[in-house]
């Protein structure tokens, strides 16, 4: 999460850390040693906490719901892991594959100006509302890069070292660079790890082979010089015609009957 830190990124983890009794402020008088140490360390053993408190759900990011936490137990709103949807039928995959697209739009592209990356993705990255509606239900591998400030590294600081990870890690560990995460990285790796899994196999011959195309361009890292944004506008013209509207899509239902948005 700090790989690229900014100080309005470190300022906004100060002022929303929600494990202290008078948060709301950007400077750190309001928190004793203990809570310093606390948040740091919480920072450098798992950042997913963190990220919930700061980019809260009510506020539109996709992420579950904060509760609380105590040592390692973390309460949030429940959630289904994405792998157990992937056997689901065509209609249900197609629009879940809809919402990932949708997640990684807002992800690098939203009104704050941060740019949100995964360092990885596995079939419990993300999770599944009972409404239907999709989220990110692991954020501990979310690496931030504030495009309004850009990555101010430490004096002396080496790029690929996290300023706290050292805590908790070998630090000769190289990371990639701030200024190598291409726009297209999330993309891409979802495009190798769960895409495939979600949408092979589910439709008709015309569609699948499109679908198949678009994938298997898109795990080789896309090849062109298109963005992300256009890739995933020209899967989601794909799918958009495949997902249905009933009850089943909670989260946008009965919506979906009224309005091409939905």
């Amino acid at each position: 999460m700090l790989r690229c830190p900014s100080q309005r990124l470190l300022d906004r983890i100060v002022r929303r850390y929600a494990e202290v009794p008078d948060a709301g402020s950007i400077y750190m008088d309001h928190l004793t040693d203990r809570d310093k140490l606390r948040l740091l360390y919480t920072l450098a053993v798992n950042s997913h906490p963190i990220l919930l408190q700061i980019f809260p759900s009510v506020e539109g990011w996709p992420f579950p719901r904060y509760l609380g936490s105590c040592g390692r137990l973390v309460v949030s709103a429940s959630t289904r892991p994405l792998r157990d949807f992937f056997g689901a039928a065509p209609e249900v995959a197609a629009d879940l594959a809809l919402q990932l697209l949708a997640v990684l739009r807002s992800m690098a592209s939203n009104d704050l100006n941060y740019f949100f990356y995964f360092t990885r993705v596995d079939a419990g990255t993300f999770g599944v509302f009972s409404n239907g509606h999709l989220f990110i239900r692991d954020a501990s591998t979310l690496g931030i890069i504030d495009k309004e400030e850009g990555s101010q590294l430490i004096d002396g600081q080496q790029e690929y070292k996290d300023i706290f990870s050292c805590l908790t890690v070998d630090c000769q560990s190289a990371f990639a660079s701030c200024d190598s995460i291409r726009e297209t990285h999330s993309l891409v790796m979802v495009c190798q790890d769960l895409l495939p899994k979600l949408l092979t196999g589910k439709f008709g011959p015309p569609v699948q082979e499109r679908i198949d195309a678009f994938l298997q361009r898109c795990a080789r890292g896309l090849g062109d010089d298109r963005g992300a944004s256009e890739a995933m506008v020209e899967l989601a013209e794909i799918l958009k015609p495949l997902r249905s509207c009933d009850s089943r899509f909670a989260y946008r239902y009965p919506d979906c009957r009224y309005s091409d948005k939905f």
